[in-house]
């Protein structure tokens, strides 16, 4: 993955707060309709108690540093700086996943992505860093712990490497799509089959429509190597509900899924670069 050194990069659609901190209220919220749906859908893939995710509700609030671009802006200006720093490398995809969509879907809203450590408040409530990235959709921010990409690599096996952080950002904004689509509320339940399921998959197609069409944004030099690819559909294998469950438990519980398989996400990712046409990304007609 190589940026266009000439590229300007806008650093005011990511804030860095680093240690926020945050409390704790009391139970799980997850109001406003879909809100928090996919919070809650990757704390069960990951295999961790959701009511420990979130709590609380209403409108983010932080305490400790406040959400700023500032550091960032002085950092990440050009794309020689985001192949050399991993935060400006978030902030060039995020750019380029923006510019996409703008162009391709009408009314198209911007999504900031909020980095932190540790833990942090949201509109969808309290979470930490061991829900993995996830999009709310009651402040319409991707939120994103650095940290995961290495727990992706160490405890799920996954090969790692800036394609496969690439994937992910571009998995939430497929999120930030649904929501702007009306789409989201259609993400319920578990099962093979399931809304839950469909929903994860779509975003998965989505990420790999951006792919194919990134080095049109203007952001990259050239377009992803076959290298780039595999680091995308090795991340995406890594969290694939069948993978993760045989690893965790030591069995697959389809009527647990949330995400669909390894072989699905992997499916769905290559539909989306194959084509590069989000109108082929309609996981919820027909089978998946």
């Amino acid at each position: 993955m190589d940026f266009d050194d000439r590229a300007e990069l806008d650093a005011s659609q990511v804030d860095d707060v680093g240690s926020s901190g945050m409390s704790r209220g009391g139970g799980l919220a997850i109001g406003g309709g879909a809100v928090g749906i996919v919070v809650v859908v990757l704390a069960l893939v990951f295999g961790v108690d959701p009511t420990q995710l979130l709590s609380g509700g209403g409108q983010p609030t932080q305490s400790g540093r406040s959400a700023s671009s500032g550091d960032l802006a002085a950092q990440c200006k050009t794309g020689a700086d985001a192949d050399q720093s991993e935060k400006c490398r978030v902030v060039g995809v995020v750019n380029s996943l923006q510019k996409y969509w703008k162009g391709k879907l009408d009314g198209y809203q911007q999504a900031k992505t909020t980095l932190f450590t540790g833990g942090i408040q949201t509109g969808c409530g309290a979470a930490d860093s061991s829900v993995g990235p996830f999009y709310c959709s009651a402040d319409r921010r991707v939120y994103l712990d650095l940290g995961f990409f290495e727990e992706l690599h160490s405890q799920f096996g996954a090969e790692g490497g800036p394609f496969a952080q690439a994937y992910v950002i571009a998995h939430e904004y497929g999120h930030h799509v649904q929501n702007l689509l009306g789409d989201i509320s259609k993400g319920t339940g578990r099962g093979a089959t399931s809304g839950s399921v469909r929903l994860e998959l779509q975003a998965d197609c989505y990420a790999g429509v951006w792919a194919k069409n990134a080095v049109s944004t203007g952001f990259f030099a050239k377009p992803f190597s076959d290298a780039d690819i595999r680091q995308a559909l090795d991340a995406a294998s890594a969290v694939g509900d069948d993978r993760i469950q045989e690893k965790a438990r030591g069995r697959v519980s389809p009527e647990n899924f949330t995400h669909g398989t390894s072989a699905q996400r992997m499916k769905w990712f290559k539909n989306g670069y194959g084509s590069g046409d989000p109108r082929r990304c309609d996981t919820f007609s027909g089978a998946i």
